[in-house]
């Protein structure tokens, strides 16, 4: 069993596991997205995440995969390459007996190459606040097609770090600024 964190989880904010808590593991670098942040992200998201098949592209703690789950998403896709990590994803979602949640040990940028075509609607972006992969992430997911139509893209960076600019096929429908955090919403055009 992986390492956990000491007097730290990821609080599930609403749906139908509002109210849990579930453990993080003591992974270097993993930074669970908070819940005033979280809370904002759905806010923005409360028209489009029912009946949503997502895509948590660094999952981590799966803080966002797992809320858009209990939230009413179909289908959750956890990607994350921490051995670790993602033994404590199978274990959360085996707490939560999550049947529409699969968690895959994986490198996300790799991972993009085999995208399907319109295969999600609403895709997160949560890469490790020391990268800057977001602009060219953002691109390829434009240039697969992997988003539906009527999908979204959320962007979550570091303040300090200029915002992701999209140029192929994507529309930047909302950006705010919370503490020492860069959330962005992109949509096709």
């Amino acid at each position: 069993m992986p390492k956990l964190r000491k007097n730290q989880g990821v609080r599930i904010i609403a749906g139908k596991w509002r109210g849990r808590r579930l453990p993080v593991p003591d992974v270097p670098g993993l930074r669970p997205t908070g819940d005033r942040v979280r809370e904002t992200l759905f806010n923005w998201l409360q028209a489009d995440i029912c009946g949503a098949r997502c895509l948590d592209m660094f999952a981590g703690s799966g803080a966002l995969g797992l809320e858009a789950a209990s939230r009413g998403a179909v289908s959750v896709a956890l990607l994350e390459k921490h051995p670790q990590a993602v033994k404590q994803l199978q274990e959360n979602c085996r707490l939560l007996a999550a049947e529409n949640i699969e968690v895959e040990n994986v490198d996300s940028l790799d991972w993009l190459n085999t995208a399907k075509p319109g295969s999600f609607d609403v895709i997160f972006i949560d890469p490790p606040f020391n990268s800057q992969w977001q602009s060219s992430l953002l691109e390829k997911i434009a240039l697969t097609g992997m988003l539906t139509e009527h999908g979204r893209v959320y962007v979550e960076s570091a303040r300090r770090f200029e915002a992701p600019l999209v140029s192929a096929g994507l529309r930047e429908l909302k950006i705010k600024l919370l503490g020492e955090v860069r959330m962005q919403l992109f949509a096709p055009i």
